[in-house]
């Protein structure tokens, strides 16, 4: 099917995550054949609403070919709609992706090494995004801080995009949408 930049619109149902228990968020997974038609399998940024209600929002790969979409509180609620809803979505993807939130020991680590900030400078929002989740997707703070030590590493070598990241999430299964409680 044709990757698109006009408007895709689908249904899909409300859901709350298994984990965390109590989570105030909810998510839902798009459809196969909508999500077929966004510009990339991996994380896109995307201007939508939600029963009416505008919202931007990313994307993420669900691992299996397809994205899903976090409705964070807020939206929920000012879209009026519950868990367990099957809400109308009408989404396009933005035409340039906006710059990504850099976590405060990333934003430190870098400034104490010139030559990767430079680096960094030079970056797509999307490889600098991709960096980010790189980093902050390990589980424990000492993965976490030995990739922040890599990272800074690698971009002062020139490197510009992280090393076998799999950005759909299809092959190492690092990104996947939560699991429903139902």
């Amino acid at each position: 099917m044709a990757k698109t930049t006009t408007n895709i619109r689908f249904k899909a149902k409300l859901l709350r995550p298994e984990n965390p228990k109590g989570a105030a968020w909810t998510f839902l997974v798009l459809p196969a054949d909508a999500s077929a038609k966004l510009p990339t399998r991996s994380m896109t940024t995307v201007d939508g609403t939600i029963d009416g209600h505008r919202f931007q929002a990313t994307l993420e790969p669900d691992g299996h070919g397809s994205h899903w979409l976090k409705v964070g509180r807020a939206l929920r609620e000012a879209a009026g709609v519950v868990v367990g809803d099957t809400v109308a979505l009408e989404i396009t993807p933005v035409a340039v992706e906006p710059e990504p939130r850099v976590p405060v020991d990333l934003r430190k680590a870098l400034a104490a090494a010139p030559a990767a900030q430079t680096q960094w400078s030079s970056l797509s929002p999307v490889a600098r995004r991709d960096w980010i989740h790189w980093i902050t997707s390990g589980k424990k703070a000492e993965t976490r801080e030995r990739r922040i030590n890599t990272a800074c590493d690698m971009l002062a070598s020139g490197k510009r995009r992280a090393c076998c990241f799999d950005r759909s999430g299809i092959y190492s299964k690092g990104l996947a949408a939560p699991t429903s409680a139902e």
